[in-house]
């Protein structure tokens, strides 16, 4: 019954998947937070083990535990106050016990993921499209808030998001297999290619490897084609607000700005508008 009215009404389709999308929202907000402590508790650890020495033990720091609570009082969340989106506006965006204000970012990610992840419903359609569209959003939400906060893109969303382009479009679910692979190879072999020339000329790190990993895995969902447009537009867009904060904030100029963001943007508009805007483009100088 519930699969023939998500398949009949496309407005029912939607909306669940925009819901859908507010309750995971919630989820990638505490992978946003947690997943780069977590990998920094390994890397103490291997540097530990490889040292010979030990570290005190931890208590248990996982995506599940422990429990969410509030970072000012340690207050933590009944399910009620754990309602994505409906919570905060009835908290009026403060805790509940110590009243210290609660970020913007949280309702901001389960908006945001709501609303990408109802879009592509009603973009695609019910069906499989839909469903891999949808996951790569929530992936590329996760990476875009990591990369903003710690300049990281960690391998443990990258590398499992290039595999599962490979997957889906190994019955050319977006593009054929061939495409999807060389979209891999070429995404990662054009930014390692663009690092070491900047490298070998200022003796600097223009950018990380996560940023190569990342633009594979959009390479091997969207295939090789799609691979220019999203150069032009994550580096048109990154230029844009590297200026913007360089001029309004005084931010300076060897301050680093994570790339991931706008490689996320990039892809995200390619996924939704690639082909025509490439069409257009080739029309245009044909």
């Amino acid at each position: 019954m519930m699969v023939s009215l998500l398949q009949s009404n496309a407005t029912f389709f939607v909306m669940v998947c925009a819901i859908l999308g507010l309750v995971v929202g919630s989820f990638l907000n505490v992978v946003i937070y947690r997943l780069p402590k977590i990998m920094e508790r390994e890397w103490r650890a291997q540097c530990a083990e490889l040292n010979g020495y030990e570290i005190a033990e931890e208590p248990p720091y996982t995506l599940a535990v422990p429990r969410s609570a509030c970072p000012n009082c340690g207050h933590m969340l009944q399910a009620a106050e754990n309602i994505p989106l409906l919570s905060y506006l009835w908290l009026r965006g403060k805790c509940r016990h110590c009243q210290a204000p609660i970020r913007i970012r949280y309702p901001l990610v389960e908006t945001l993921t709501g609303i990408l992840s109802g879009f592509a419903a009603g973009h695609f359609g019910y069906g499989l499209p839909a469903v891999a569209a949808i996951l790569l959003i929530w992936a590329l939400i996760a990476l875009t808030f990591i990369d903003f906060d710690t300049q990281l893109l960690p391998d443990n969303i990258t590398l499992p998001l290039l595999w599962l382009g490979l997957f889906f479009n190994l019955n050319q679910l977006f593009v054929p297999l061939h495409t999807a692979v060389i979209g891999a190879i070429a995404g990662y072999l054009s930014l390692w290619i663009v690092y070491w020339l900047f490298r070998l000329m200022t003796g600097k790190h223009g950018m990380g490897f996560g940023d190569f990993k990342l633009l594979a895995a959009l390479g091997a969902w969207l295939g090789w084609t799609m691979l220019p447009l999203i150069i032009l537009l994550s580096s048109a867009i990154g230029a844009l607000v590297g200026i913007a904060l360089i001029i309004l904030t005084k931010r300076g100029k060897s301050v680093p700005i994570p790339f991931g963001p706008y490689l996320a943007g990039g892809g995200l508009v390619a996924l939704f508008w690639g082909k025509p805007l490439v069409h257009a483009y080739l029309s245009a100088f044909s």
